[in-house]
């Protein structure tokens, strides 16, 4: 159906039909979260990072929070992709033929992206953070002593945000082709998306300055890196829009 003819209506029936096909694929996954759930905690748990951490349980219910959540985080991960296709399927009638095959090809990326922001936050800045504190808990002759719920949650704070903030390049180029953003506007509001960043990095970070570090740097270059890909995808606007003048003007003409 086109976009010009969707009525209002319409367009709320369409996203409930998306709404409901993602969380059909999640009802799936969850599923097979539950089953997964397990050995990825004790994998978690039994990591070098983790080995030298006391963890208890504080709380009945800890074991269980911790293991629907990991489900829960398991079953996104997994349907990600199925997620970023339903937005596309639901914006792409608003888009010509060569703009549905570019846009959908950045669902592959998108996922890509996401995994190395997960990977960069596991790998990287979680196990800084774990050696910073607990560096910082023996210089003050603090025993340390964690409850696993509180570990876990704070994995979890820093990884999934990353993943979602590793989508950056993707959305730019996607309201690029869209026409919503271009690359004059985004290096001129490069200091306040700078701003936004640091903000955001404030949030995700402990409040020590190497940890804030190292995630404000990667998201400083990935918002470069955003201005270079809209920069490309805004030449191939510009020249879709120029073949589709003269392919106007031969038909007038003829």
């Amino acid at each position: 159906m086109d976009t010009q003819s969707m009525s209002v209506m319409d367009h709320i029936v369409e996203l409930r039909r998306r709404i409901v096909i993602a969380f059909v694929f999640f009802a799936l996954a969850f599923i097979i979260g539950f089953f997964l759930a397990t050995p990825l905690i004790t994998y978690l748990t039994n990591a070098p990072m983790a080995q030298d951490l006391p963890m208890n349980a504080f709380k009945l219910t800890d074991p269980f929070r911790i293991f629907m959540t990991m489900a829960t985080i398991i079953a996104f991960v997994m349907i990600f992709p199925v997620i970023l296709y339903q937005l596309w399927a639901f914006v792409s009638p608003g888009l010509h033929e060569n703009e549905r095959k570019v846009t959908l090809a950045y669902i592959p990326f998108a996922f890509l992206l996401f995994l190395g922001g997960l990977a960069f936050a596991y790998f990287i800045l979680f196990p800084f953070i774990i050696q910073f504190m607990g560096n910082l808990a023996g210089r003050l002759g603090i025993t340390e002593q964690y409850g696993i719920n509180e570990y876990f949650s704070f994995l979890f704070q820093i990884t999934i945000p990353m993943g979602l903030l590793f989508q950056l390049p993707v959305v730019v180029m996607f309201l690029t082709r869209l026409g919503l953003v271009d690359p004059s506007g985004l290096t001129k509001f490069r200091k306040y998306a700078y701003f936004v960043l640091l903000v955001i990095a404030g949030f995700i970070t402990p409040p020590d300055l190497m940890s804030h570090l190292m995630v404000t740097v990667p998201l400083l270059l990935l918002y470069e890196f955003s201005i270079w890909l809209s920069r490309i995808a805004y030449r191939k606007v510009l020249k879709a829009q120029k073949l589709q003048e003269e392919e106007l003007n031969r038909s007038e003409a003829q």
